[in-house]
């Protein structure tokens, strides 16, 4: 029995996934859980993101109080991502989800509860909103891992799965704040709360009900499980360091989702507003982009396994990335910057399944919790600091200037990775074809996986690179 460092690099090294023999008869239980319980969850977050700052606001008038809560949320919900692999592995993914789920809901409805008895001093809400995000970042990872056995089961390809997984996500995001919207309007804030916490309840309740415990293929290399919980997260950190394709691709998704929350939370309004288009400019921008990624990404579903990943990596995130950028830098009209982010949006909705699949097939399932969390959380990490990055390159250079670094920034961060030899290992291999000692082994990762293209293969979803 190989070490469990030993392991780790073998997977890396050798690639994680070979042929899978007869996958038995089509359930289709598991995918449907699967998309219906993180359409619920993210649906959940996102109703939450905008009733809570306007609850907060409303109740207390302090616009600082209003910016804090996101920040007390947030902060728990990547650490104890980043922390909880190795329980999703030893405990297993429906547990872990159920019980964040289940978690966050007391803690969504007893927010409401406490205000309408006049018991809820703002400490005492940000407290809950810590628990929050500490229940619903394992919670959230845990489902993630379900996407390889649910499209498996399914027999689909894996690129079907992870495209299904990033339209829900793109749905929630686009769906999740208009309906907030619709409930603050009519019902007040404290409603949409209670739907929060409704929306938690119902995801615990389809996991519980339709998703088992993904389980090892029986090609899969061993692991060994000796050790306790820091022995495990250092071997997932050590997978992650090793497999150098999985590490590029984390390193990229890092920087893409750093330069856009720069891009959505400065860069856009103050382009809104300079430009003279208004504060529906935003709305519009923002929706189109959503609406036709949604598009791709279905799409995608459907036929991303029959086209050449590398290729569509790098198309896909040059129409998404520095387009975008440009358009709003050189001052062109509204109706030109719309079609310029529909266009991205179509590109940028075929990248997340091709990506997701790639991450799921290097990655051995039992390593899935404590690699994939790790990854995501380091994804994430930038994230708080997007709005810095784009206030200091406005207030330094000045909006357009700003607006072409931050695209150039994109153009570079997607082009220099795709274009190594590493990355040549994102391609899908035949049943028959021998490992090379060239471009696949360059990878660092081996073979994305050694399925065979008519087989059923097995997605932050990964996180939004776009």
């Amino acid at each position: 029995m190989a070490t469990q460092h030993t392991a780790a690099e073998t997977a890396a090294d050798n690639g994680a996934r070979t042929a899978v023999p007869d996958p038995g008869p089509r359930v289709l239980r598991g995918l449907v859980g699967m998309l219906s319980a993180n359409a619920a969850a993210l649906s959940a977050n996102r109703v939450l993101s905008i009733a809570l700052p306007w609850f907060v606001l409303t109740t207390t008038g302090s616009v600082g109080k209003t910016g804090l809560v996101a920040f007390c949320q947030i902060v728990p919900y990547v650490v104890s991502q980043a922390l909880a692999g190795p329980l999703i592995d030893r405990i297993g993914p429906k547990r872990i989800s159920v019980a964040g789920d289940l978690l966050s809901t007391a803690a969504m409805a007893t927010a409401p509860l406490l205000y309408l008895t006049g018991s809820l001093p703002f400490g005492l809400l940000l407290g809950l909103l810590a628990v929050v995000g500490a229940a619903d970042g394992p919670a959230n990872g845990a489902k993630g891992l379900f996407v390889p056995s649910a499209t498996r089961a399914a027999r689909v390809p894996i690129e079907r799965g992870t495209g299904l997984s990033a339209a829900v996500e793109r749905t929630a995001t686009t769906v999740g704040p208009a309906l907030a919207g619709v409930v603050v309007t009519a019902f007040g804030s404290l409603s949409a709360l209670w739907i929060t916490a409704a929306l938690f309840a119902l995801s615990a309740l389809i996991v519980s009900t339709t998703l088992t415990d993904p389980v090892p293929e029986p090609h899969e290399t061993p692991i060994e499980e000796s050790g306790g919980y820091f022995s495990q997260l250092r071997q997932g950190a050590a997978f992650l360091r090793d497999a150098k394709l999985l590490r590029s691709i984390v390193g990229m998704l890092a920087i893409t989702n750093l330069l856009d929350q720069a891009f959505m939370s400065v860069l856009l309004p103050v382009w809104a507003k300079e430009s003279g288009n208004g504060a529906e400019a935003i709305g519009l921008v923002v929706s189109v982009f959503a609406a036709t990624s949604i598009i791709a990404a279905l799409v995608a579903a459907g036929v991303a396994e029959r086209l050449p990943r590398r290729t569509v990596y790098l198309i896909g995130f040059s129409l998404g990335g520095l387009p975008r950028f440009a358009a709003m830098a050189m001052g062109a009209p509204l109706w030109l910057v719309l079609t310029v982010l529909a266009v991205g949006g179509l590109g940028s909705g075929f990248v997340n399944p091709i990506v997701g699949a790639v991450t799921y097939e290097l990655i051995p399932t039992p390593l899935l919790g404590r690699v994939k969390t790790l990854a995501q959380a380091v994804t994430w990490a930038g994230i708080p600091f997007g709005g810095l990055l784009g206030a200091g390159l406005v207030t330094l250079t000045g909006t357009s200037t700003a607006l072409w670094i931050v695209g150039g920034m994109y153009l570079v961060a997607i082009g220099v990775p795709g274009m190594s030899r590493e990355w040549a290992g994102m391609r899908k291999r035949t049943v028959s074809e021998p490992a090379s000692g060239d471009a696949d082994d360059a990878s660092g990762a081996g073979p994305a996986n050694a399925t065979a293209q008519t087989a059923p293969q097995e997605e932050t979803s990964v996180p939004a690179g776009a």
